[in-house]
């Protein structure tokens, strides 16, 4: 633990590499903590890949205090700059939540100043006396090189024991990492953490859960008791054709008795006006559902589930591809019961 004095209203603060906390959401141990795959490790990734499992996208650290104050300061390799469809804070920054009554509570979220190398950001301050359970999650599309959680220098800071149970791999697209959520713990595997109790490890890759094999060695090595899938959503009907099956025997081949349980892919709102968007998206679905008739049959241990990002409005996206943070909870709570069932049968409650 380092005690340094930072220049945050003049206070003196204590620190501890957020690594040294209970780390929540990691599929695979990595030399970088806030890396998701090792890249030295597993080949075959493009660039643009390689960048991405590097984020931090649904990692999250648990720590309780009884400090009044929690700051943070990182170390960024480089500064990503967001999109249009999405929140600085989402891409850079920090969403805080301490536990109230036996559930996960917003508390807060902010962006450092990134033209100023560590920069030390004041998260939340004038927190309650006594101690708090608090789950930071970790920026969703910027590489960390080190993270400092810090709290009030007569404080104490503990990792907490894991917050929540089993191990479910969820591997998937932009849907998955959480792209155009507006803070990095509102993806549909965040909030399903937060919902059920079970903790959720993201693999979430924009445009690139395409079920490739570099992917599905990945997916081989982890250590977890099932899997969400989001695989639909990027690849091509003829990709989908040519992988889907390949893809289920290579990743039962590593774990022959645990659940993959497939999600369909939401209806995108782009093409209520579009015909040539909606035939092409109407296709590929019809691909998936077609073949995954037949690998519920063929295989043990294959399921197929049907998210709903919309509840019957038109209004919950931000770019007409992406859901909004409601969205995101609608997404999360129509496969809340049905994944359950599922899982109920594995013995994973």
């Amino acid at each position: 633990m380092l005690v340094l004095v930072m220049g945050v209203q003049a206070q003196s603060y204590r620190f501890m590499e957020a690594s040294t906390l209970t780390m929540v959401g990691k599929l695979l141990p990595t030399t970088n903590p806030y890396h998701r795959v090792d890249t030295e490790k597993f080949k075959g990734f493009t660039p643009k890949e390689q960048m991405q499992v590097s984020c931090s996208s649904g990692l999250a650290v648990a720590f309780s205090t009884n400090s009044t104050s929690i700051v943070v300061c990182t170390d960024y390799p480089y500064v990503r700059v967001e999109p249009a469809n999405a929140t600085g804070i989402a891409y850079n920054g920090y969403d805080l939540y301490i536990k109230k009554e036996g559930e996960w509570i917003y508390a807060a979220s902010a962006l450092p100043d990134l033209s100023q190398k560590m920069d030390t950001l004041q998260l939340i301050e004038t927190l309650p006396a006594g101690e708090k359970e608090c789950l930071l999650y970790l920026p969703i599309y910027n590489p960390l090189t080190a993270v400092f959680v810090g709290v009030e220098s007569g404080a104490y800071l503990k990792p907490l024991p894991m917050p929540f149970r089993h191990r479910i791999g969820v591997y998937g697209s932009s849907y998955t990492q959480g792209v155009s959520t507006s803070r990095a713990g509102m993806s549909y595997p965040s909030q399903l953490s937060r919902m059920t109790g079970l903790q959720m490890l993201n693999l979430g890759c924009s445009g690139n859960a395409k079920m490739q094999p570099y992917f599905a060695d990945v997916l081989c090595a982890a250590q977890v008791d099932a899997f969400l899938l989001d695989v639909f959503s990027n690849p091509s009907a003829d990709e989908i054709k040519e992988r889907l099956f390949p893809f289920i025997e290579k990743v039962q081949a590593a774990h022959p008795d645990i659940p993959l349980i497939f999600q369909r892919t939401i209806r995108p709102e782009s093409w209520n006006f579009c015909e040539d968007k909606r035939q092409t998206e109407s296709y590929r679905m019809h691909v998936a559902d077609s073949l995954m008739a037949i690998a519920v049959k063929k295989y043990q241990h294959v399921y197929y589930i049907v998210p709903d990002a919309a509840g019957g409005s038109h209004e919950n996206t931000v770019d007409g591809l992406h859901p909004d943070n409601y969205g995101y909870t609608l997404w999360a709570e129509s496969i809340r019961k049905p994944l359950l069932k599922i899982l109920k049968k594995y013995g994973i409650r």
